[in-house]
């Protein structure tokens, strides 16, 4: 049997109730206003609060319920998670959208022991490339380059 601090529920409570009170600290410098005219303040202090509570809520089930242990961290996955994203942020104006959200996509799907690289996965790649450009760039007016300064744009 494990100890309430070490089952999964604990932790992720505790996570969820950091993030919750960081936005909450954070959304304290703009207005609030009303529930009628809200302002910058109104949403992120709402939702910081349902996630502190969703926290809280998990951290209460961790002592009620015979939670799953946090197994042993895994290095390899967390490193290429968060170095696709280091190196997505770091290439993105040169190398543009086009070649930097694939590479980012295929250094964290990489992590898993799972991942091939096949037919499939590869359409759907360029469908989710084809949809960033579309949405943050084209729609939202993104200042990113679609190509990069690499290739003269």
């Amino acid at each position: 049997m494990t100890s309430n601090f070490q089952s999964k529920d604990f932790w992720a409570g505790s996570v969820y109730v950091a993030i919750g009170l960081a936005a909450l600290v954070i959304a304290q410098d703009y207005k609030m206003g009303t529930a009628a005219r809200m302002g910058a303040g109104y949403f992120p202090t709402v939702l910081s609060g349902i996630l502190i509570l969703i926290g809280l809520a998990s951290i209460l089930r961790s002592f009620t319920s015979k939670g799953e242990a946090v197994g042993r961290i895994q290095l390899r996955p967390l490193i290429l998670v968060v170095g696709s994203t280091l190196i997505f942020a770091a290439s993105v104006r040169f190398l543009g959208t086009l070649i930097a959200v694939p590479l980012m996509c295929l250094l964290a799907a990489s992590a898993s022991r799972l991942f091939r690289i096949s037919l499939p996965a590869l359409g759907a790649l360029a469908l989710l490339t084809a949809f960033c450009v579309l949405v943050f760039q084209m729609g939202l007016g993104v200042p990113l380059p679609i190509l990069g300064s690499l290739f003269g744009a």
